[in-house]
């Protein structure tokens, strides 16, 4: 009876009870589990790290295409990008027309004409003005009543173009309303004013007239003339 215990006991493990064998494959089938699970984090860690180093090249390369761009536009020197305004009629040709003379001519140039319609004209704003030693001396601004004078020249020259060939014709700054300044002119700046004709009592001389200055393409003043037309 010892015997068949101990013969039991012996050759038991050798045995292969469904118990057991259900054990072993569980065991059998968990041990790969484990493997792969350890292997999906070693193998996890460097894709990881790929993966950063991936986007952080493609970020680079972006960043360098970037700075490519940047490179070639700041191939073509400032000077040579922006072009000059155009010649309707220099500061030869206006005198001509206006009265006005240093230092209170305070149109340079004609950009744009369309007769009877408008006119666009330039101030090239420079240190070397006469009232900015006045206006002032530490901060050289443009004053409000110059900058509307130069628009009422530019209205002046669409008003004296209406009857072109007229001998002795001058006009006279007859009122303004809904003026506004916007922006300060300083030193540098180059003023670009646009008169535009809204009205015209042809049998009084009188016209009325919007205009609107610009630096940089914005507005730094705007408002309604009157204009009165004459003779010398």
């Amino acid at each position: 009876m010892a015997s068949t215990v101990v013969s039991q006991s012996i050759f038991s493990p050798l045995s292969s009870s469904p118990s057991s064998i259900s054990k072993k494959k569980s065991v059998e089938n968990a041990l790969p589990l484990s493997v792969s699970i350890k292997q999906s984090i070693s193998i996890s860690r460097p894709n990881v790290l790929s993966t950063h180093f991936k986007k952080d090249h493609k970020s680079f390369v972006a960043n360098s295409t970037l700075s490519d761009d940047d490179s070639s536009s700041a191939e073509t020197p400032i000077e040579l990008r922006y072009p000059a305004f155009p010649t309707v009629m220099d500061s030869n040709q206006i005198r001509e027309l206006l009265p006005h003379r240093f230092p209170f001519l305070l149109v340079d140039r004609l950009i744009e004409y369309t007769p009877g319609v408008s006119a666009v004209a330039i101030k090239n704003v420079t240190i070397n003005d006469n009232f900015f030693p006045g206006h002032f001396p530490e901060r050289p601004i443009m004053p409000g009543v110059l900058m509307v004078e130069a628009m009422a020249q530019v209205g002046g020259l669409v008003l004296l173009q209406l009857e072109p060939g007229q001998a002795g014709a001058i006009f006279f700054f007859a009122g303004i309303d809904k003026l506004r300044f916007r922006k300060p002119v300083t030193a540098g700046d180059t003023l670009v004013m646009r008169m535009t004709l809204i009205k015209l009592q042809k049998r009084f001389g009188i016209a009325k007239m919007e205009g609107k200055a610009y630096v940089g393409g914005e507005v730094v003043c705007e408002g309604e003339f009157l204009l009165a037309s004459g003779s010398e």
